[in-house]
């Protein structure tokens, strides 16, 4: 019989019944903003990476310090947003702005940030291929913890070749990924979860005596986004996640995607799943201001960096872009998503048709996210609230 670590060293076996104050607090569906009630979820995505998710020259007095991101945090948080999703990122996609290459790691931001704020939700992107699940587990329950129950993981499988190839490893094939990320999510949950020591040993992970305390303030874990929009990722994450965030091109895509992936998570794994979108918004008093700076942007557009990420995702890095070519556009003004330009009203009409094609959420850029905040909260926010999207 195989002696557990303790054992051999002398030590007296770990108690299975971890005192109280090392187990969870609440259920995280009440102490998450991203469970909330709100028929139209808002957040912001990219603060914490250079040019946010613009890939241009466009004036903004944007800049990537703790100053500048704790400012557009509280804002965020003041105005009752359920959501800071960062951008991790290792490496720059070069052009002449070096796109998204100036940028804070996700994990450290998000506990500094959740020690910063009261209310909002707080995740941490986090390439799984680059982070042991032992190392990870233990991370995100110190920010739950810091933040009672407000932080969450987007689980990326790592699909920029140039990045990965960084950490000494090859890119994995598309599907492959998606097999260690699920060894990789089910022994973070495991750490999360279980009382007592495991082992584990598969085609990816193999440890003796396995142990993870405190657990997360949450139960049973952290909130989980993930964004796979191909076949394999729409089946990762009907099968592990709390939101699937989606990058699509038409209302009609949207509605026809948003009931496949509810479908999925529904009648094969009994279970439910918000899906959310992403993209820029440029909301000025009126619709000329508001196309004008949208324009700006993609008359000034890093098309060499722009043309990096394209390619990369058309090699079959990620087949969450297939749809790159046609749209390079929304990657110039956008990382790819789906915008919103135009008054406030415009903004809430966008926002409408989003939530009546199934969208529970948008998490959005802004060209200038510290100086247009204040304007979405006291010009659109009000009208989300007459249009039945938000409640007080």
């Amino acid at each position: 019989m195989t002696q557990s670590a303790n054992e051999r060293l002398g030590l007296a076996p770990t108690d299975p019944r971890p005192p109280a104050e090392t187990q969870p607090v609440e259920d995280g569906r009440r102490t998450n903003p991203i469970f909330n009630d709100q028929k139209m979820k808002l957040g912001l995505f990219g603060q914490n990476c250079s040019y946010g998710l613009i890939m241009s020259h466009a004036e903004s007095s944007f800049e990537i310090s703790w100053e500048h991101n704790l400012s557009i945090a509280r804002q965020a948080d003041e105005l009752g947003f359920e959501a800071l999703v960062p951008v991790a990122r290792w490496k720059g996609f070069g052009g002449s702005t070096n796109f998204n290459g100036n940028c804070f790691e996700t994990y450290t931001w998000a506990a500094a940030t959740a020690q910063a704020t009261e209310n909002i939700g707080i995740f941490a992107t986090s390439h799984l291929p680059t982070v042991h699940p032992i190392v990870a587990a233990k991370q995100a329950v110190t920010i739950d913890r810091i933040s009672h129950g407000r932080f969450g993981v987007n689980l990326v499988m790592g699909w920029v070749p140039p990045e990965m190839e960084m950490f000494g490893g090859e890119q994995r094939e598309h599907d492959q990924r998606y097999e260690f990320g699920q060894a990789w999510i089910d022994l973070a949950t495991q750490l999360w979860t279980e009382t007592g020591s495991f082992d584990v040993d598969n085609e990816f992970f193999s440890g003796r005596d396995l142990e993870a305390y405190p657990k997360p303030w949450q139960a049973p874990r952290p909130a989980l986004l993930n964004a796979g929009n191909s076949p394999r990722g729409v089946e990762f994450s009907a099968r592990n996640v709390d939101v699937n965030f989606a990058s699509l091109d038409t209302l009609e895509n949207i509605d026809a995607y948003t009931k496949k992936v509810r479908g999925l998570a529904k009648d094969k794994y009994h279970r439910e799943i918000d899906v959310m979108t992403y993209g820029l918004v440029v909301c000025r008093p009126t619709e000329a201001e508001a196309k004008r700076d949208f324009q700006n942007v993609v008359d000034k557009g890093d098309w060499g960096a722009a043309g990096n990420v394209i390619n990369i995702a058309l090699s079959g890095a990620s087949q969450s872009f297939d749809h790159a070519r046609e749209m390079s556009e929304r990657f110039i003004a956008g990382w790819g998503g789906y915008p919103l330009v135009g008054t406030p009203e415009q903004v809430v009409q966008g926002l409408k048709e989003l939530s009546d094609a199934g969208m529970g959420g948008m998490i959005m850029g802004m060209i200038d996210f510290n100086e247009e905040m204040k304007f979405f909260g006291d010009e659109v926010m009000p009208l989300m609230i007459e249009a039945g999207l938000r409640h007080a």
